[in-house]
Parts: structure tokens; C-alpha cells; sequence
């Protein structure tokens, strides 16, 4: 599960901005990471440009996911993950970056902003923070430990169950092993009552 990609766009009516951004294209080669990024910044705004006010979205391209959410302020923003990374926490990330970047820069800054004119810094924290959505987001965290312990109580339940059958199998025997001690016991007081101890 990875984050290459947490934007902050302006919808505007005849186009998007970029307001901020940040990047993890450490898993793409040296020489590919700019035009990788310049990619993402062009994808960014052309799927927050055919969004919806107040509308979330999923795009998958090959085994990426973009998910997108355009608030009716027209205020946008976009994550660029891998198709395992789950996308609950994906949109709660973007929630959350965006109620606090409306609360840190000026609303009359968005439509003529810039990632250089711009002064918002957590981006970067949000998108190191966020890479591992179960450290990240407490739902995410309670559900694996949820999945662990469904494990645990499965190969606990698979275990009892060999052992009931081993169980079951030691009940035959000795069932049968009674028998047989009983028969033996019958022969032996046969035997011994021809003789009389005195």
C-alpha cells in the first residue's frame, strides 16, 4: 500500500489550480521522478475538472487509484495511491486536509494561488504519515487487529477440532479396549477357578 500523490486544487469555472502538493515518487528511477510527478499534477486537474461539486470519486488508471473530492466551496483534492490502499482512509485523509487547509489560507487566495504562493505546509506530513493507513487512520486499525483475532480464533477452532477428532479416535479404542479387558477378565476368572488357593 502506497501514497504517491496529496493535491489541493481550485475548481474554477474555466480551470482547475493547483494550489498545493505534495510527492513520493522514491519507488519510481531517478530519471523518471519529475516527468512521474508532472504526470500526477496533469491527472490531478483533469479529474477534479470533470468532478462534480460536493461529489467523491474512485478513477482507476492500470494499478493506480485516484480518488477525488470536489466540495461545493469548489475546493478540491486528490490522492494518488496504489489499488491496495484502501479508499475509506484515502477520502477521510482528504476530508481532513482539506478542512484544514480552508481554515489556514484565505478562501480569496484559491482562485489565484500557487504552490509557490501558497503557505501551507502540512501536505507532506499528511502524505508521510498516511502511508501506512492502519498507523494513520484508528477504523483501519481496529479492523486488522478484527481480522488478526478472526485468524486466531480460526486456527484455534481448526486446532480444537483435530484434537476432538484425536479425542474421538481415543474414545474408540478405549471403548474397544474395555471390551477387550472385559473379555480378558471373563478367561482369567475362568482360568483361576479351576484352582482353589487354600
Amino acid at each position: 500500500m502506497k501514497l504517491y500523490s496529496l493535491s489541493v486544487l481550485y475548481k474554477g469555472e474555466h480551470k482547475v489550480v493547483l494550489l498545493k502538493a505534495a510527492y513520493d515518487v522514491s519507488s519510481f528511477s531517478f530519471f523518471q521522478r519529475s516527468s512521474v510527478q508532472e504526470f500526477m499534477t496533469f491527472t490531478s486537474q483533469l479529474i477534479v475538472e470533470r468532478s462534480a461539486k460536493g461529489s467523491r470519486a474512485s478513477v482507476k488508471e492500470q494499478e493506480y487509484l485516484c480518488h477525488v473530492y470536489v466540495r461545493n466551496d469548489n475546493l478540491a483534492g486528490v490522492v494518488i495511491a496504489d489499488s491496495e490502499y484502501p479508499s475509506r482512509v484515502a477520502f477521510t485523509l482528504l476530508e481532513k486536509v482539506l478542512d484544514e487547509f480552508s481554515k489556514h489560507v484565505d478562501r480569496i487566495e484559491w482562485p489565484v494561488g500557487s504552490p509557490t504562493s501558497i503557505h501551507y505546509t502540512a501536505l507532506d506530513d499528511y502524505l508521510s504519515r498516511y502511508q501506512n493507513p492502519r498507523e494513520a487512520d484508528p477504523m483501519t486499525k481496529v479492523q486488522a487487529e478484527l481480522d488478526e483475532t478472526k485468524i486466531i480464533l480460526h486456527n484455534t477452532m481448526e486446532s480444537l477440532l483435530e484434537r476432538g477428532e484425536r479425542l474421538d479416535d481415543l474414545v474408540s479404542k478405549s471403548e474397544g479396549l474395555g471390551t477387550q479387558s472385559k473379555a480378558f477378565y471373563k478367561t482369567a476368572r475362568k482360568q483361576n477357578s479351576c484352582c482353589a488357593i487354600m
